[in-house]
């Protein structure tokens, strides 16, 4: 009987569910896949991708406009001195003035004072006189030695004067605004030079360079009138010296 039972509580114990040694890890079940999960995740990556593409090309969209690099006074016109190129982002709302266009530009004239640095638009030109009130646009005639030997750009301030032998009698006679009754007094002070004739014309090629200068209206027919003898030199002054 005790071979029997013995026997017995051994077959018992070996019925029992066998654990598993220490260390050993259970098998984990199978994940859920999720397509639509990783097809979403896939098209936010493709949308991106698309989005950085676009933003390059529209950088890449620039034009060649027209920049002042030296001031153009009111009234003024561009010439191959006082401007530049530069590429800007293209802009459909901006009304830039391309580099192509810059021959229609010169005969315009400039409705405001432009300062240097600033990207023309085409509402800085008109084709109407665009002078102040109380200025006059009045055209001389320079020889070599009537004016700076570095030469004259739009937006410089000179100071006019009479020159030869009827430069006395002359001033007496101008009444200008500036009182000019010594030779050596300027018939203007702080004149703006407006345009300055390119090389290619025909003023330079027999020698002479033409000038626009913007005076006051009380003082334009003096100048003229020393513009017409040949007899007026200019001298380039600071803006604020006077």
């Amino acid at each position: 009987m005790k071979i029997q039972e013995r026997t017995g509580a051994g077959n018992s114990r070996s019925a029992a569910p066998v654990q598993p040694a220490v260390g050993e890890r259970l098998p984990a079940p199978p994940r859920e896949r999720k397509p639509a999960l990783a097809a979403l995740a896939v098209l936010l990556i493709l949308v991106g991708a698309l989005g950085a593409t676009v933003l390059v090309l529209r950088a890449g969209e620039r034009v060649e406009v027209v920049k002042v690099k030296e001031e153009i006074s009111a009234g003024g016109a561009v010439t191959k001195d006082n401007v530049t190129s530069v590429m800007v982002a293209d802009d459909a709302s901006i009304n830039y003035v391309k580099w192509s266009q810059l021959g229609n530009l010169k005969k315009l004239t400039a409705t405001n004072t432009i300062p240097k640095g600033a990207v023309v638009v085409g509402e800085m030109f008109s084709s109407k006189g665009g002078l102040p009130a109380g200025k006059s646009a009045v055209g001389v005639s320079l020889k070599e030695g009537q004016y700076p030997a570095d030469g004259l750009k739009s937006g410089d301030t000179v100071d006019v004067y009479q020159v030869g032998d009827s430069a006395s009698s002359g001033s007496k006679e101008s009444g200008g605004s500036t009182g000019s009754s010594a030779g050596d007094s300027p018939i203007v002070s702080a004149a703006r030079v407006s345009t300055v004739a390119n090389k290619s014309d025909a003023t330079v090629s027999t020698g002479a360079l033409g000038v626009t200068l913007q005076v006051d209206s009380a003082d334009a027919a003096a100048v003229a009138r020393a513009a017409s003898a040949g007899a007026v030199a200019l001298v380039q002054v600071s803006p604020n010296s006077n």
